[in-house]
């Protein structure tokens, strides 16, 4: 199985969360952590990028059926 790895800006696009912003939620475990690619490099699995936004919608969305 193929894993693509995505840098900080293509996470910061996707997301719309700032850089602050994401190291603070993987601080408190409430955004996917980022796997080291070598001595100065970090990446995220996209498909763990992709399942916490699919997971925020979901949320937003029942949010919305239930106010």
């Amino acid at each position: 199985m193929a894993h693509k790895m995505l840098r900080l800006p293509s996470v910061i696009e996707l997301t719309g969360l700032s850089r602050s912003s994401i190291y603070l939620r993987m601080k408190n475990n409430v955004f996917p952590q980022s796997i080291s690619l070598g001595d100065r490099a970090i990446a995220w699995l996209e498909s763990d990028i992709e399942q916490w936004i699919e997971e925020k919608v979901s949320l937003a969305k029942s949010d919305q059926v239930k106010g």
